[in-house]
């Protein structure tokens, strides 16, 4: 089999099996640039091939992207060719990492550095929410329910649907936002003016990024730092952790609990044994 029904085939298996965009795009672009590097076709690749590869490629990345490259070849071989080749490839442990996170007044100043009403409205609400950003170009017009005051995201990370708050301080400007979609005919709450297409990740990321950097904030702040901020906050304000749980949509509590970990306001309330002496 060549490369190309390889991955014609592959593209066909991913999309039936109703897998995330994301997906798609990593799983599709991790065996491309495998095929291209080893030059052979898939059915003559062998386990040292995948070795080889990632020794020359991946020897400076993260372990989840290592990790992330080989789920991608093995579901490909396993799935086509029926056959796992990474099997005997162990796996490098996923590194522990505390989530970068933005104080309340650190987010004000980012949101005021916006240069658009749009920017501004859409990256409220990934803070607000403490949405993904997927889960934010992907809401409609008909995703919030302004008499209940609540938003439904569907089919969000592990294909569940869950219901986020919408605040009071960003009804009034998600209505008009809905409203002028509704005028142009548009199905998703924030598109491309120019395309009419939802927009894409890369730029709001890097619509996040410059404000931050004109806000003077020098940590390194992309949209996820948001919804890391989010939880953050919530922990400080008191709100039960399994609360939290269910509005960030983790499937397990452990993920969430990560955020007991880097809640500085809460360290600041410990006081030193020494102050009891």
């Amino acid at each position: 089999m060549e490369k190309e029904e390889f991955l014609r085939k592959l593209e066909v298996e991913l999309k039936i099996s109703k897998n995330s965009n994301y997906t798609l795009r990593n799983y599709l672009d991790s065996n491309q640039k495998l095929l291209t590097f080893c030059g052979k076709d898939p059915d003559k690749l062998e386990e040292d091939d995948i070795k080889e590869y990632i020794a020359k490629n991946l020897e400076g990345s993260s372990a989840s992207t290592a990790i992330l490259f080989l789920s991608a070849i093995k579901y490909s071989f396993s799935t086509i060719l029926k056959k796992d080749i990474t099997l005997s490839i162990k796996r490098p442990k996923r590194e522990k990492r505390i989530p970068i996170v933005l104080t309340k007044e650190e987010v004000k100043k980012l949101l005021e550095a916006l240069d658009t009403k749009k920017s501004k409205l859409m990256v409220s609400l990934i803070y607000a929410a403490g949405l993904r950003v997927s889960e934010l170009l992907s809401l409609k017009v008909d995703s919030l329910n302004f008499e209940e005051k609540i938003g439904q995201i569907r089919q969000a990370k592990g294909r569940k649907d869950r219901i986020f708050n919408i605040p009071m301080f960003l009804q009034r400007d998600l209505q008009k936002q809905v409203k002028k979609q509704k005028e142009l005919n548009n199905e998703y709450l924030f598109t491309n003016s120019s395309t009419k297409r939802p927009l894409s990740s890369r730029n709001l990321q890097k619509i996040v990024s410059l404000a931050s950097k004109r806000a003077g904030i020098l940590k390194d702040t992309h949209c996820h730092t948001l919804r890391h901020s989010f939880a953050t906050h919530l922990l400080e304000n008191n709100t039960d952790i399994r609360k939290i749980q269910e509005l960030l949509g983790h499937a397990d509590l452990s993920t969430t609990q990560i955020y007991t970990h880097i809640s500085s306001e809460e360290l600041k309330k410990i006081k030193s044994p020494i102050d009891s002496l």
